[in-house]
């Protein structure tokens, strides 16, 4: 597989880049304009970084992740289930990878492996932190493979329909 990972230009790929989540999230039309968005705007924030995955010129997965804030919508929501699990403490110099996705047709040959490791093995914070949903998926399994760790369980976003965990690993990840 003629595959390459480095550097993307989210906000000049968004649309090539939401296309892969939305089949590997199965999104429609709708979330899929909403996300695109907060993409966008993430992408303004201070750190924000994005890494791609390319075979043959097609973008097949991608990643991308800032220093966490306080202040962002995100942390604001998982702040009280981190607090009364005794970690809130983790959003501070941490992290936060905010999107991660592979293509379905590329998913279990390491991409996404590649991806989050490679996006964090550039981070000057000791530590990372995301959120993934509740289940016990190949996603999650991913992550657990990596280092990160459940510090909080059963975390309810504003309409999302499934509860997500809020996980956290030292950094550098754990390369198996």
């Amino acid at each position: 597989m003629d595959l390459v990972i480095g550097p993307l230009d989210l906000p000049a790929h968004v649309d090539e880049a939401l296309a892969v989540q939305a089949v590997a999230f199965g999104l429609g039309a709708d979330e899929v304009a909403v996300r695109r968005q907060i993409v966008l705007r993430h992408m303004t924030y201070p750190g924000a970084r994005a890494l791609g995955a390319t075979s043959g010129g097609r973008l097949v997965g991608f990643v991308y992740g800032m220093p966490n804030d306080r202040t962002h919508w995100w942390s604001t929501v998982v702040e009280p289930y981190l607090r009364a699990q005794g970690h809130d403490a983790w959003l501070d110099d941490s992290f936060v990878i905010t999107e991660l996705h592979v293509h379905p047709h590329y998913q279990n040959r390491g991409i996404g492996r590649s991806l989050i490791t490679t996006i964090t093995d550039a981070a000057a914070e000791p530590r990372s932190i995301l959120s993934a949903i509740d289940t016990d998926s190949p996603a999650r399994g991913l992550y657990h493979s990596l280092g990160y760790e459940d510090l909080a369980r059963r975390v309810l976003f504003p309409s999302a329909p499934k509860p997500y965990a809020v996980m956290g690993a030292p950094l550098p990840l754990r390369h198996r």
